[in-house]
């Protein structure tokens, strides 16, 4: 026993100092190397390792004659986090997970700036994922991580990503505050989060938090393996079996989820009538009562008026794109360009750009922007001449998805996909400036759309929902849907003069087993603003 206060308070720190040491060593460390690190005596060294086995919390390896941390400190760990007990909440959860994918199926908890290990159930594999129990991991390059601080109230997540530290474990690391906004608001929205190689190259993970009945997060469940195997295809299938599991271990918790102060699906309503293999393309009429959008692969001109969503032309190849033209519109297709009349009748047009059209848009009075692949690579964005060339404004170095005039700050924007990144582009000016870069596990940006208090709109395909971005790039709202694969959108109007948001949506691409739980893909959306 210690004869003085002065003495025991530091036998005490130098015992902690050798645990700390020990647990951020996931090989261990010998005698040794322990005194060299603390700077102590190896007597003293001894003693304090031998105390700590003694009492469970390091282990030493016989074989390679070092120290681990030993299975006491995991039983602490649990029992810090069993409120009631988590751990057990979530082993069934965690093991039919594994049974239903093959893969590492994990419980985290956030633990100060970190998350922590509680339960691994591993996969069916030889090679899968094998994060240690007690391990620790930053929280904004995992998927629990994520997902946990989509769940926090909206002030303590701000708080929490302003002070926390974007070091890059990988290029695939979220290292910029607003990316990282952008995807916890996305997380919230659909229900779970998506590690694409962010903590370790080659490692793919899902996640989803675990909240209990006062709304409070309590931790998160995932599944973690090769990115081979766990492709992102596979993950948006999977993520929502994930939130599904997290929600029950909620219910054994006696939990309800709790509201994640995002718009609910229940918000979208389906236009009645035939669902499209890819719809897109939507443009509204200036009052906005009318909707003019296409399905680009059962090629074909679409009028939503009036509540009634009617077929009026066929044309003969996809369709890459839709501009205005009087009272009727301008449709470009795989095999030329011809103008549908309001009656549906059409007539072919001869004077076009001649090259890859890959978006187009109309700008002031009778101006139609078009973006044009370059045979290297990259775009060519400019105004279309009388004469059906193309007077080149700016050249891109990735592919357009689509472009939207913003006729109040005549600004032409421009979506790219490869990036994520959505772009402004003023004539006049030969700069091309960033607005927003959203990460890939958010979805593919596609289409735009301006609302009358200056929001910009885009969706974002595979992501499950539409969002909302400030003139500063800062995203402001997510709205989910119930489809996985939005396409495009436009500002309309109802009879009443509300504004609403349609969205136009493929079927083609979603799976079988998908559109069991997404039936509406490929159907017109409207979300009342």
């Amino acid at each position: 026993m210690a004869t003085s206060t002065g003495e025991g308070t530091g036998a005490l720190e130098k015992a902690l100092d050798v645990l700390d040491a020990v647990g951020t060593a996931p090989e261990g460390l010998g005698q040794s190397e322990l005194a060299d690190r603390l700077a102590l005596p190896r007597t003293t060294v001894y003693r304090l390792l031998a105390t700590l086995v003694a009492r469970g919390l390091l282990r030493r390896d016989p074989l390679r004659k070092v120290y681990c941390l030993g299975f006491r400190c995991f039983e602490m760990a649990r029992q810090a986090y069993a409120m009631p007990d988590l751990v057990a909440a979530a082993a069934y959860e965690l093991r039919l997970l594994r049974d239903l994918t093959g893969e590492t199926t994990y419980l985290a908890a956030l633990d100060g700036r970190e998350v922590i290990s509680l339960e691994r159930c591993d996969g069916a594999h030889s090679q899968r994922s094998a994060a240690a129990l007690g391990e620790r991991k930053p929280v904004h390059c995992t998927s629990q991580g994520k997902a946990i601080l989509s769940a926090m109230p909206d002030a303590e997540r701000e708080s929490f990503v302003r002070d926390a530290v974007l070091k890059a474990l990988t290029p695939l690391t979220i290292t910029d505050r607003r990316r990282l906004h952008a995807e916890l608001g996305i997380t919230r929205a659909r229900g779970y989060a998506i590690d694409d190689e962010e903590i370790v190259l080659g490692v793919r993970c899902v996640g989803a938090p675990v909240i209990d009945s006062a709304g409070q997060v309590r931790g998160a469940i995932s599944v973690a393996g090769p990115a081979y195997r766990l492709t992102r295809e596979r993950l948006e299938l999977l993520g929502p079996e994930v939130a599904e599991a997290a929600r029950r271990v909620g219910a054994q918790l006696q939990t309800q989820a709790a509201d994640t102060n995002a718009d609910a699906e229940a918000s979208v309503t389906a236009v009645p009538g035939r669902w499209a293999f890819h719809g897109a393309h939507p443009i509204s009429s200036d009052d906005g009562r009318k909707l003019w959008w296409a399905d680009v692969l059962a090629p074909s001109l679409r009028l939503y008026e009036n509540g009634e969503d009617r077929e009026i032309c066929r044309v003969e190849a996809p369709i890459i794109g839709l501009v205005h033209d009087g009272d009727g519109v301008t449709v470009v297709h795989g095999s030329g360009v011809q103008r549908v009349g309001a009656d549906g009748t059409a007539a072919a047009l001869v004077s076009w750009v001649n090259g890859s059209v890959l978006a187009l848009c109309n700008g002031e009075e009778q101006a139609i922007w078009v973006a044009c692949g370059l045979p290297e690579s990259g775009a060519a964005i400019g105004l279309l001449r009388a004469d059906g060339t193309l007077d080149v404004r700016w050249r891109i170095g990735e592919p357009v998805q689509s472009l939207a005039w913003h006729a109040g700050e005549k600004t032409l924007y421009a979506a790219l996909q490869g990036s994520g990144s959505i772009v402004m582009l003023r004539p006049g000016e030969n700069a091309v400036r960033r607005l927003t870069s959203l990460p890939r596990g958010s979805g593919r940006v596609s289409g735009l759309a301006f609302d009358a208090q200056g929001g910009i709109w885009t969706a974002l395909a595979d992501g499950w929902s539409v969002i909302r971005l400030t003139r500063d790039g800062q995203l402001d709202r997510v709205v989910g849907l119930p489809v996985p694969c939005p396409t495009d959108l436009a500002m309309i109007q109802r009879p009443d003069g509300a504004a609403q948001l349609a969205i136009t949506t493929e079927r083609h691409r979603v799976s079988i087993d998908a559109l069991g739980t997404a039936p509406l893909s490929g159907r017109l959306l409207l979300l009342d603003l």
